[in-house]
């Protein structure tokens, strides 16, 4: 067996390209060179890393590290639990800040933090992953908690090698997806398979939407509205039930240079003042929703999230994607689209062992938030 050696690098930039092609990141958007330093370039705030595992005969894979300073009441915000669990996790720690290494990355909600070559044996480069990942928490002062994030269940045969290396796995709330039928070349198309009463749903999100103007945003109408389309995200974020860290949106301006038509900023305009917007990037056929943001104030008399809803499909449809996936939080009306839930776990260990060993049994009681899945279609 060919021996795996590890490097860790503090900037994408710095990896030689010759290894990201093997890697074939330029077919993967989420690892590409362009994407990640969109990321990193536009968020100071956040420490990242790259490790790079090869073999003699180059790269066989890419792990994306990010370090972030987090409140322990945005952590547990999401969760359920008994009162004297949650207590005795404030115990833990002596101030309202702690530092968290994520594996992955914070701003996306599915495995992009892991890039494995196809042929190789995923569970030997885990094992590497694993060394590598604990040689960087024990460099990194202070730190309190490791987290890998995201994986569907399909994965965790592999990716349940990180227990043994003292990860406690952990439900998370699941991506919502909405699966494109092939025969839709149209919204109405889509609206033709509802149920009468998701029918009128939609139409009357759509109605009551009416007064807003819709347009995609250009690159240069990106940096014109760019302070605006912050505080409207920054809107969003502060009720989300999760949020790990605030995204500077210059990270837009910048995938937008790079990925053009691909990268969709759709705004909602009332009486020409913005109140609204979308994101998303067609990839691989298929469409990601990323961050929204609105005007909670008009939210309800003008449905600015419904026909944010709508329109993510209306997207969907006229890119030809196979899926469109409407990432996390706000899962039921998510279902009343026709979004179904794909689980995912992440995992999770504290920096001291004692301390890891404490609070497994509590990660493991941790209950996500209940929802209503609909069925909207006939």
């Amino acid at each position: 067996m060919e021996k795996l050696t590890s490097t860790t690098y503090s900037s994408i930039s710095e990896i030689n390209p010759s290894e990201l092609e093997e890697l074939n990141t330029l077919n993967n958007t989420y690892f590409s060179k362009d994407f990640l330093f969109a990321f990193e370039s536009s968020n100071p705030t956040i420490d990242f890393k790259y490790i790079l595992i090869e073999k003699e005969k180059g790269a066989i894979a890419l792990v994306l590290i990010q370090t972030i300073q987090l409140s322990i009441d945005v952590v547990l915000k999401n969760t359920k639990m008994p009162s004297f669990i949650r207590r005795f996790i404030y115990s833990l720690f002596h101030n309202d800040h702690i530092n968290i290494m994520f594996c992955g990355n914070i701003f996306l909600s599915g495995e992009h933090g892991i890039l494995i070559k196809d042929s190789e044996n995923k569970m030997e480069v885990i094992k590497a992953i694993c060394s590598e990942i604990n040689i960087l928490a024990k460099l990194k002062k202070p730190l309190h908690a490791i987290f890998i994030k995201d994986f569907i269940e399909e994965s965790r045969k592999h990716t349940d090698y990180f227990q043994k290396c003292g990860f406690t796995p952990m439900h998370v709330e699941p991506n919502m997806i909405i699966s494109i039928n092939e025969n839709w070349k149209s919204f109405d198309d889509y609206k033709q398979t509802l149920k009468s009463k998701y029918r009128v749903k939609a139409n009357k999100a759509d109605k009551t939407s009416a007064q807003l103007e819709a347009r995609i945003l250009t690159d240069s109408d990106l940096e014109f509205f760019k302070d605006e389309l912050q505080q409207l995200y920054e809107n969003t974020i502060a009720n989300a039930d999760f949020n790990a860290q605030v995204l500077n949106l210059n990270t837009y301006i910048k995938l937008r240079s790079k990925y053009h038509d691909n990268f969709i900023v759709k705004a909602y305009f009332l009486e020409k003042k913005l109140v609204g917007f979308l994101s998303a990037l067609a990839n691989n056929h298929h469409l990601d929703a990323h961050f929204i943001g609105l005007d909670y104030s008009l939210n309800k008399q003008h449905a600015i999230y419904p026909r944010i809803l709508n329109d993510y499909v209306r997207l969907g449809i006229e890119k030809k994607s196979s899926y469109i996936n409407l990432g996390r939080t706000a899962s039921e009306i998510k279902t009343t689209i026709g979004a179904t839930p794909i689980e995912l776990t992440c995992y999770i260990k504290h920096k001291r062992p004692w301390i890891n060993r404490l609070i497994r049994p509590f990660v493991e009681r941790v209950q996500l938030k209940e929802f209503r899945q609909h069925f909207p279609f006939k």
